[in-house]
């Protein structure tokens, strides 16, 4: 009866192993990522083919762009960044692919092994005054390139809010503002009581 017990109880944990899902990526849908950058004009950020704005799909570069391991995340896809900025992968690098930044900056196990998305700039200065004013490591949303846009709701509305009745044909003619005492109470024009 004993045997019989423990070989149920492993076939039920071998069954919820078999069928359970990472629950942390289903549950934020967010990867860790490296984020570095890089940019076409000054200093020594950029190589032949960034000053020239060319990107491994043949994209032209321009702000707005990242590179990435096209392994993990697919040319074409949105990457959104925590201050809600989405970039269009377009472009890939060798240093990008063998994730050394994560590797080198990494403190635990989970930021060494997060992967690399190269943020392009136009210059150098504005490149690292990004770099400075935002962490190393942070978490990212992929949408792949053939998922729908979702769009914002749009909650402006060209027709005007008709607070009252419609006014009188005739004109009423202004009456004279009601001058109070102090300590008195005012009547207000939408029905409340003030001071």
């Amino acid at each position: 009866m004993n045997r019989f017990l423990l070989i149920l109880l492993l076939v039920l944990v071998w069954v919820n192993n078999c069928f359970a899902r990472d629950t942390r990526a289903a549950r934020n849908n967010s990867l860790l990522a490296r984020v570095t950058v890089y940019w076409a004009h000054g200093g020594r950020g950029a190589d032949r083919y960034t000053r020239q704005h060319k990107s491994a799909t043949g994209t032209r570069l321009h702000v707005g762009h990242c590179a990435v391991d096209p392994k993990k995340i697919p040319y074409g896809s949105r990457v959104v960044l925590p201050d809600g900025t989405a970039l269009a992968a377009v472009d890939t690098g060798s240093a990008v692919r063998n994730r050394k930044a994560a590797r080198r900056a990494g403190r635990t196990s989970d930021e060494r092994n997060a992967i690399v998305i190269d943020k392009f700039f136009e210059t150098k200065g504005q490149a690292v005054a990004w770099a400075n004013t935002n962490p190393p490591f942070v978490n990212v949303k992929v949408v792949p390139p053939n998922a729908p846009v979702v769009s914002t709701p749009n909650i402006t509305s060209t027709q005007p809010i008709a607070l009252s009745s419609p006014a009188p044909t005739a004109a009423p003619v202004p009456a004279a503002p009601a001058i109070a005492s102090a300590g008195s109470a005012v009547k207000n024009p939408l029905g409340r009581l003030g001071r």
